[in-house]
């Protein structure tokens, strides 16, 4: 399980907001890490605020560990990145068989358009998994 602290800024009903201190886990010079939280650094500066399961009745201000299962953050990233670009790659190659240049341009954009439309559908299904939601210990 990946965890990291957090004070709550805010709850509403079964959630909470919480904003996170640093980012990611701390493990990020780990061997095996995904190393997201640099990655993060580089990309956003300015604080986060996210929507997590309050089990325990967490109050404003108070200071929280937030925990997400083991293979959550893979299977999302997995989803997300992944999935789109073996469509895209698969689409193109796919499409330029059969009629060359502009085959695989629009293949890759169907193929594309596909993965998006799949990660979508999971997307929805997943929502309400407790498994891959974000909660306070």
């Amino acid at each position: 399980m990946s965890e990291t602290l957090a004070t709550v800024t805010a709850v509403d009903g079964d959630y909470a907001y919480v904003r996170t201190e640093g980012g990611g886990c701390g493990r990020c010079h780990e061997e095996g890490s995904c190393g997201g939280a640099n990655i993060s650094q580089m990309l956003c500066s300015k604080e986060r605020s996210w929507r997590v399961l309050n089990p325990r009745g967490a109050v404003v201000g108070e200071r929280v560990r937030v925990a997400v299962a083991d293979g959550a953050l893979r299977a999302g990233a997995t989803l997300l990145y992944v999935i789109p670009l073996a469509g895209f790659i698969g689409g193109a190659i796919l499409g330029a068989l059969p009629f060359g240049e502009s085959g695989a341009i629009g293949g890759g954009l169907l193929g594309l358009f596909l993965a998006w439309r799949y990660v979508a559908r999971r997307l929805r299904q997943r929502h309400c998994d407790p498994q891959f939601q974000p909660h306070i210990l």
